[in-house]
């Protein structure tokens, strides 16, 4: 969908409510003041006003009951959205606070029990008070209402940090001064700047990155990446900075696939990067193809040779590798331009000489710089391409086509690892000899993870061995396939923002991923209790309840969203068998969410296995004295079964050299299968679904409940503090 509003007066509550429910929306400040904001569907409808936009995502959103439960919460809702415009009127600011404030006495939420369309309202129209509301923060005035906005704050954090920074500026954020953006200074007013001796700290910048040469809402930049294979982390860092580039000046990004290899390439993989580009909520303008421009790239290539800057070579790669490195020139270097022609001609062909040619750019083989000793523009290929068939026989190299295209489509700059430095006199050469404006090339650092393979050379080897069920395989690092493995996307958001566009070469710890993940799920996702099968042990309550009964209880005793489930409480109870063998008789242990009971017996087997225990309840005794706290299921047929999986790195050292072979460091050993019992609520989770399993950690449902023969399957998910177990 797509959201069209004048500039200076965005629909702030609908774009806040969209990125807190899930709900994919390109913003597009183009209209004329004084335009009401519009919506357009992907059905071509349209929507008018702002609060027709909001109720439509509140309808559609993610999140349960965000436009109310039922058509009395709707109301309420309503009543509060026309109430929230007055934390605009300055005269009328402290009392509205004091009325929420009031309010939010006897209530955590506006309307009901979750987070509501209400809530995003009074929480914009709060934040986007500026220095008057955060001074009220710091004061003990409104304690209700401060207590509600940091909650908030705090549980959306990662998109409401993103949402303050882009449309609240210096006005307000989630976060007080710490997620503060301020806005990028135009090329002169920061050389003004330099010359009159002002300086900031780091500090005061926070993730403050200026895009040298460029102007606030002039900037063009692309994100190209080649349909070779899916979207992995490290493509993730450029498409993030390319858009948070494009937010910070009020430019564009558009989507650019550099498919010129056709023996790699194929439209699965366009379809897959379009998904994860998607997931990574970049918000493209276009998507356009290198292969869109082959007709003006051929014209070039020609135009080139005519004028001697390009000339057709017929060395073999080797020789011609050797040469480049020692800077001797070809001896085809100095043929004339019928000749070159003539050569190129047969290339087009694809015919038998044409393919033993290829076309170089005529640079400077003496230049230190190898990368300008007259690189490659042109070879032949048979393949039939992805999109096009068999149209062409030759396809321009990346070095040539790149400065084209980026120049052609009008980029402002071209972001780049620093992987490409020495390549980038060429790229600025190649553009000034086809007569093309310059573009900027602006670096960063590749993102490295230890033990992690990101070429995707290397990833397919995976693939095509069977090492890994295919590219979302959750231990590959694609965005597909980190995702399927338990991480919120926007955990990799802040993950790579906080990194910058660093140009330090940094080898990174999964672990502080993993860390930010587990403070965005942590508090939210429901609680539930399983019981590893393997010689798991009887407990039995001598004077507990022989007819079972069944508690509601909450799943998350701090997020009444995560709703309610049915606990069964009987005399007969399945504890871990590591649980068991650590308790002595006459013990007091706690049952969780039950109470204390007393150890009287253990019963072993003869090879000193425990088998079974029994003891009596002892509710009246002190929870907080005892050592053992205990996690349990009855003993009933609704148990349902559970498969837990554990994932270890695809190879086992942590970095590996650039000599060094990869298949010789492939970890033998990457996934590991327990089987558990759980409790019969679980039935109800869905794909995709996060969860925690008391004292055994966090989990994503990856298969459902869909029969009580097939068990449910759910992936471990690393919350930062376990230990490397790759070797």
């Amino acid at each position: 969908m797509e959201l069209n509003f004048a500039a200076d007066s965005p629909p702030l509550h609908a774009i806040a409510a969209a990125k807190i429910a899930g709900v994919s929306l390109v913003t597009n400040p183009t209209l004329a003041a004084g335009s009401p904001p519009t919506l357009v569907l992907a059905s071509g409808q349209r929507l008018h006003g702002a609060l027709v936009v909001l109720r439509y995502i509140g309808r559609i959103g993610s999140l349960p009951d965000f436009y109310g439960g039922d058509a009395y919460q709707s109301s309420q809702i309503d009543e509060w959205l026309e109430y929230a415009p007055i934390f605009g009127s300055g005269s009328e600011f402290e009392g509205a606070c004091g009325f929420v404030d009031e309010y939010l006495l006897q209530n955590t939420f506006l309307v009901g029990n979750s987070l509501s369309i209400a809530d995003v309202a009074v929480w914009v129209g709060l934040a986007g008070a500026g220095l008057r509301w955060e001074s009220l923060r710091k004061s003990k005035k409104y304690q209700n209402l401060v207590r509600w906005f940091n909650s908030i704050s705090a549980e959306y954090d990662a998109v409401l940090s993103e949402f303050a920074a882009t449309y609240l500026g210096r006005r307000g954020s989630s976060k007080a001064a710490t997620s503060k953006l301020k806005e990028p200074q135009s090329s002169s007013s920061r050389s003004t700047a330099v010359e009159n001796g002002a300086t900031e700290t780091a500090g005061s910048r926070a993730f403050e990155v200026d895009l040298p040469h460029a102007d606030v809402g002039k900037v063009k930049l692309r994100f190209a990446p080649e349909p070779s294979g899916y979207l992995h982390i490290g493509h993730s860092k450029a498409a993030l900075l390319n858009q948070y580039f494009a937010d910070r000046y009020k430019g564009q990004v558009i989507v650019r696939f550099d498919d010129t290899n056709p023996d790699k390439e194929s439209n699965e993989f366009v379809d897959n990067l379009l998904k994860d580009i998607e997931t990574l909520g970049i918000k493209y303008s276009a998507v356009t193809y290198t292969s869109d421009y082959f007709p003006q790239l051929m014209e070039m290539a020609e135009k080139l040779i005519k004028e001697g800057k390009a000339y057709v070579d017929d060395t073999p790669r080797e020789k011609m590798q050797h040469e480049r490195m020692e800077g001797i020139e070809s001896r085809c270097r100095n043929n004339s331009v019928e000749e070159n022609l003539k050569l190129w001609k047969e290339m087009i062909a694809g015919s038998q000489r044409g393919l033993m040619c290829c076309l170089r750019g005529k640079l400077d083989m003496q230049d230190p710089n190898k990368s300008l000793r007259d690189p490659v523009y042109y070879r032949c290929n048979l393949t039939p391409h992805h999109r096009i068939g068999a149209k062409y026989k030759v396809y321009p190299t990346y070095d040539f086509c790149c400065p084209f295209v980026d120049a052609v489509e009008g980029i402002t700059h071209a972001l780049r690892s620093s992987e490409y430095h020495d390549r980038n006199d060429q790229y600025y050469r190649i553009q000034k000899d086809m007569g093309l404006r310059k573009v900027h090339i602006y670096e960063f650092s590749r993102l490295n993870m230890v033990y992690t393979l990101l070429s995707k050379r290397k990833l397919l080897w995976f693939v095509q061995n069977g090492k890994v069920e295919g590219w979302d395989d959750p231990r590959f690092p694609t965005v597909q396939g980190i995702v399927r493995r338990g991480l919120k996307i926007e955990a990799l958001i802040q993950f790579i923002l906080e990194q910058g566009a660093s140009k330090n070469l940094n080898l990174m710890e999964w672990d502080k991923l993993w860390a930010i993940n587990k403070k965005i799920i942590d508090p939210v996702c429901p609680r539930h209790t399983a019981v590893i099968e393997e010689r798991r042990a009887l407990l039995i309550l001598t004077d507990g309840p022989k007819d079972p009964f069944v508690r509601i209880l909450a799943k998350h005793k701090k997020y009444e969203g995560a709703g309610e489930k049915a606990v069964t409480y009987s005399n007969r109870l399945w504890i871990d068998y590591a649980d068991a063998e650590s308790i002595s008789v006459n013990e007091e242990v706690t049952l969780k969410d039950w109470g204390n009971a007393i150890v009287k017996e253990i019963k072993k087997d003869e090879n000193g296995v425990v088998t079974q225990l029994e003891g009596v309840l002892h509710l009246e005794g002190n929870v907080k004295k005892t050592k053992l706290k205990l996690t349990w299921l009855a003993d009933s047929s609704e148990l349902v079964r559970l498969t837990l999986v554990d994932f270890d790195y695809l190879i086992t050292k942590k970095k590996l050299e650039e000599d060094e072979d990869f298949i010789d460091v492939v970890n033998p050993c990457t996934r590991t299968e327990t089987s558990a019992l759980g409790e019969s609520d679980m039935r109800n989770l869905k794909r995709g679904d996060v969860i925690q399993l008391e004292r055994k950690g966090y989990y994503r449902c990856d298969a459902p409940f869909i029969r009580s023969t097939k068990p449910i399957v759910l992936f471990a998910i690393p919350d930062g503090k376990q230990q490397t177990v790759a070797k």
